[in-house]
């Protein structure tokens, strides 16, 4: 799963680096962007730097492929993108995203969703990418949906994140289901 860079019409997705651990709290740790995640917002930089350094050895291990969103202009550090839990055998992972608040509404999950979709089914050979989320998330399920994604199941009470209970959306792509050029 390992990778170097994808690159996009605005876009960067390349490896978190240690040097990017103050800009990845800063996301990370905003209740607005953790709203809808199944862990609480990062309380202290040394939760980033854990981030990066597992997300290193994730993807040396070829487990997990975690990249962050860097704007191609400057370089700002805009979230995260990240295949994982990858099934090598049944050839599916599942697919997950952040972004920094200061991005939301500019299209950018959708750029970096589709850069990395593309390399999943065409480069990794994928057959198959899931996603999980919060059924009340209405803006990640309509992005899901523009990339393809189909809603195929409800997870009740999945998840408790300090004392709050909730469900999960099940969304699912097939490589087969894809206009391939």
């Amino acid at each position: 799963m390992l990778t170097t860079k994808i690159e996009t019409e605005r876009l960067m997705l390349k490896a978190l680096v240690e040097d990017d651990a103050t800009e990845l709290f800063e996301i990370f740790s905003d209740h607005e962007v953790m709203r809808y995640w199944n862990t609480a917002p990062w309380r202290s930089i040394d939760e980033a730097k854990t981030f990066i350094s597992d997300s290193t050895a994730s993807m040396s291990s070829n487990t997990d492929m975690i990249l962050g969103i860097y704007l191609k202009d400057n370089g700002q550090l805009l979230g995260k993108v990240m295949l994982f839990n990858y099934a090598k055998e049944s050839r599916r992972a599942e697919i997950g995203f952040g972004l920094s608040r200061n991005a939301w509404g500019k299209g950018i999950i959708f750029e970096a969703g589709n850069a990395l979709i593309d390399h999943a089914f065409n480069t990794l050979q994928l057959r198959r990418i899931e996603a999980e989320i919060d059924p009340e998330n209405t803006a990640s399920g309509n992005t899901l949906e523009r990339l393809g994604f189909e809603k195929e199941g409800l997870l009740r009470q999945r998840w408790e994140v300090n004392g709050i209970v909730s469900d999960s959306a099940l969304y699912g792509l097939l490589a087969e289901g894809l206009n391939k050029v």
